[in-house]
């Protein structure tokens, strides 16, 4: 069976749109630190692969990855997938409930429709728009900052939708040392895909590849908000050793578990019966066990 192997992609969104760069603005983690993998929590992770064989050279194991993408400093994505539209729910009725209460006493004395109203605005925060590319998730939603609360204001920190992998390519996929592609999952966090690959552990070597990340920035355009689509790269490195198939409880090479011999436990003597001189006509005969003296059989007539 084929060996599970996840990297996880932490992205830098807010300063990686900034600086318009993956470099320096992302993190990379894989669960083979102790067996080899180098530069944790880097953009530079050297993920180990450690390719088993068997005794006649054919290969014994492949290696599955799976690329796991995360925003930092965004709302986690594991809250209830309804989070967003409770919160935009919760905005409009607390818009709504304040509308009524302009309405009621529109006329009074001493109103100020106007700041109220922009107060309103404020409170209802701002709805994205929905584009043909950013369909799904990020259709209509009202911008959220980290804490979950609706943005009221243009310049206010808001939370970032998650990166999203949309290739993966170079060197190992070019000299067929991996074949990457996307697959649908029952999993929401991913949005339903993620990027797996099945890596060929019998070519020992080191071989890079490269992430396509896309990253949404907000814009104002035409008196609109809408997530725009920013396209960025990162580059990664496969370790792939080589090594015979072994034992994973004793390091030895395949066969049986070996088992401690265990001591000998003291016996606790038996009373012992007196044995009739003569057999009993019909009763059953068993052989007296070792070291005892056995009667010379009687011949027969």
């Amino acid at each position: 069976m084929a060996q599970q192997l996840a990297i996880i992609v932490l992205v830098d969104i807010g300063n990686a749109l900034e600086t318009n760069t993956l470099e320096g603005n992302t993190y990379l983690f894989d669960n083979m630190k102790l067996h080899g993998s180098e530069g944790q929590g880097t953009g530079d992770l050297v993920t180990a692969i450690h390719g088993a064989y068997w005794r006649d050279g054919s290969q014994a194991t492949e290696q599955v990855l799976n690329w796991l993408p995360y925003s930092l400093g965004s709302i986690p994505p594991t809250v209830p997938r309804s989070y967003q539209s409770d919160r935009a729910r919760q905005s409009d009725e607390q818009a709504l409930a304040e509308l009524e209460a302009v309405t009621a006493k529109a006329g009074a004395p001493g109103a100020d429709p106007t700041s109220e109203l922009d107060h309103i605005r404020q409170v209802a925060g701002r709805r994205v728009k929905t584009t043909r590319r950013t369909r799904g998730r990020l259709s209509g939603q009202k911008v959220l900052d980290v804490t979950g609360q609706v943005v009221t204001e243009a310049t206010a920190a808001y939370s970032y939708p998650g990166p999203v992998i949309t290739d993966i390519y170079g060197q190992a996929v070019d000299e067929k040392i991996m074949y990457p592609a996307e697959y649908g999952s029952p999993d929401l966090v991913t949005d339903g895909w993620y990027w797996s690959a099945t890596v060929d552990s019998s070519r020992p070597g080191t071989y890079a590849y490269t992430m396509r990340i896309q990253l949404h920035k907000l814009v104002q355009r035409g008196g609109e908000t809408l997530w725009e689509p920013v396209n960025l790269t990162c580059a990664s490195k496969l370790l792939i050793t080589s090594e015979p198939k072994r034992n994973g409880f004793t390091g030895a090479g395949l066969g049986w578990l070996p088992i401690a011999p265990q001591a000998a436990q003291p016996q606790t003597p038996q009373p012992q019966t007196p044995q009739s001189a003569a057999p009993q006509p019909g009763a059953p005969q068993f052989p007296q066990s070792a070291g005892q003296p056995q009667a010379p059989a009687t011949p027969h007539s």
